[in-house]
């Protein structure tokens, strides 16, 4: 973690002939790049054998440190997932992954109708970190494998070594990475290969960025993508747009290899616009990571428990633009090319337990000829969807909902491929009014801010006895700012008055405890802060 004259008729003849011995002797001193045989690129996109386009949706599980955690592979396909990227050591910094140990992942990726992505760790740094490793050390780890690799094409990619360079000469980056590919491509291997970027993987001096044509034109299979890891460089959206369209625009693949939400001591990554930018281009995604961090803030999963999702867990597997909306499996897993039949629609949802904040949706089940994997709850506003939660069963709870308001919701169903039925019919259900009110803080701070426009910050403080679950937090903004992105909650604005429902990540606020929401907006010259925040019509205190 922490990212390709005509000749006088005279010589016409003879320069034919010379031309024809000159490929012979190629051809025989220069064995010929065999195709790829299983995923490839095209046009800058990442496609099955059988010529699917494949998005990856998943995470980075740290194998390497956790061998034990073999459930892991099933745990994350439950929630959705369609692509594992998973931690290796080539032996130079922690203890070699064997190839039957990597042989072993390979089969549970593939029991678990998982794509592989396999990455060596001990790069991690290169050039700044003393202990890391060399791409070069890593190609020979990788070609030591080739009996267990060969054959795995439509089912593993390569990442040849995790954020093979620090901060300390990044331009150092572009030509080893050139001689490892070559160096595995003369091995004999077709696989796609994955390259991790310099400034330990963010590429923040855009050496990646802008040597990537070169890199690519390198491989004589031209199947390379690109991996840009996303943390705090990138906590603004213009920069996460600006730097994934520069690869899209030159036809060039990339995708997010790693990312992280939650702030740290360095910033605070905007993994809203990471995720909504990779939806609407088409990128792939792999969140950091499962479990067992030495960072806890970045487990998605406590404990390896995939019952216990971290709010970073939630919102990378069930909220907007999550793995569970968006992930679809690998058509190499369904038979005659494909799974590409929907599931029926859920029968029309009923609501049953309405509180001020929160309704209970159960619904009749869909059919599915490979059986159906998990629903997914939307909140309907016109011709707008926003998604509000997801379940494996035929029922789920809905909270954040603001008080004395209508919600309509409906539901899809989705199947092991990835397929998504119609959408049900809807349900208009009207909280109660009032909500409950609650002893609660609010801190609020301005992050940053540029020339007509900032990023801030809310912490929601639950400063009662009693656990809140569900709210709707307001404020007025005094200058006329305007929210352009929120996340942690679905904000809505009518002039200055500001309205947040939670999400379902951030709803439950046990006693003495906080969540904490961020988001954009536009700003005139003045930014005066809010002075007056209610939830559930309760007024708070401000520090």
């Amino acid at each position: 973690m922490r990212s390709r004259t005509a000749s006088l008729p005279r010589v016409a003849g003879v320069a034919a002939a010379l031309l024809g011995l000159l490929l012979s002797f190629l051809s025989l001193s220069t064995p010929a790049q065999a195709a790829p045989t299983g995923f490839r690129i095209e046009n800058g996109r990442l496609l099955e054998a059988n010529g699917n386009d494949f998005v990856m949706r998943g995470v980075n599980h740290a194998h390497t440190w956790y061998p034990g955690e073999t459930q892991s592979l099933a745990d994350v396909k439950a929630l959705g997932a369609n692509t594992v990227r998973v931690v290796l050591s080539d032996g130079h910094r922690w203890t070699k992954n064997s190839a039957q140990d990597v042989a072993g992942v390979i089969a549970q990726c593939k029991a678990n109708r998982l794509i592989c992505v396999l990455e060596v760790h001990d790069t991690t740094g290169y050039g700044e970190e003393a202990a890391a490793g060399t791409l070069d050390h890593a190609a020979d780890y990788w070609i030591g494998l080739k009996e267990v690799l060969t054959g795995q094409e439509d089912y593993v990619i390569i990442n040849i070594g995790n954020e093979p360079w620090g901060n300390t000469n990044p331009a150092g980056w572009t030509d080893p990475t050139i001689a490892a590919v070559k160096k595995l491509r003369d091995a004999g291997f077709t696989h796609t290969i994955m390259v991790d970027a310099p400034n330990w993987g963010q590429d923040w001096q855009g050496v990646m960025r802008d040597n990537a044509k070169s890199v690519y034109n390198a491989d004589p299979t031209g199947n390379l993508i690109f991996s840009i890891h996303m943390y705090s460089v990138y906590d603004t959206a213009q920069e996460i747009t600006d730097y994934l369209n520069a690869f899209v625009n030159a036809k060039l693949p990339i995708l997010i290899g790693e990312f992280g939400g939650p702030a740290d001591q360095y910033g605070d990554p905007d993994e809203d616009t990471m995720m909504a930018v990779a939806q609407q281009l088409r990128l792939g995604y792999l969140a950091w990571s499962w479990s067992g961090n030495t960072d806890p803030i970045l487990d998605l999963a406590i404990e390896f428990d995939r019952t216990r999702l971290s709010s970073w867990g939630q919102r990378v597997f069930n909220g907007a633009n999550g793995i569970a909306a968006t992930s679809k499996e690998a058509t190499v897993y369904s038979s005659g090319g494909g799974d590409t039949t929907p599931p029926t629609a859920p029968g029309t949802p009923t609501a049953s337990e309405v509180t001020s904040s929160s309704v209970k949706l159960a619904w009749a089940a869909a059919t599915d000829a490979t059986g159906v994997t998990g629903y997914d709850v939307v909140r309907v506003s016109g011709a707008t969807e926003t998604a509000a939660t997801t379940t494996t069963g035929t029922s789920a709870t809905v909270t954040g909902l603001a008080p004395s308001t209508s919600h309509t919701f409906a539901v899809y169903a989705r199947d092991a491929a990835g397929n998504r039925s119609p959408r049900s019919a809807t349900v208009t259900v009207k909280t109660s009014p009032g909500g409950s009110p609650s002893a609660c803080g609010v801190g609020y701070r301005v992050t940053s801010s540029w020339p007509g426009g900032f990023q801030g910050e809310v912490t929601l403080r639950n400063t009662g006895t009693s656990a809140i679950n569900g709210w709707t937090l307001r404020w007025a903004f005094p200058d006329s700012q305007r929210i352009t992105n929120l996340w942690g909650g679905t904000a809505t604005q009518s002039g200055s008055e500001v309205s947040v429902a939670a999400a379902s990540y951030t709803a439950a606020i046990p006693a003495a405890g906080s969540v904490t929401l961020g988001f954009t907006a536009t700003r005139s010259t003045a930014n005066s802060s809010p002075t007056t925040f209610t939830l559930n019509g309760a007024t708070c205190s401000v520090s």
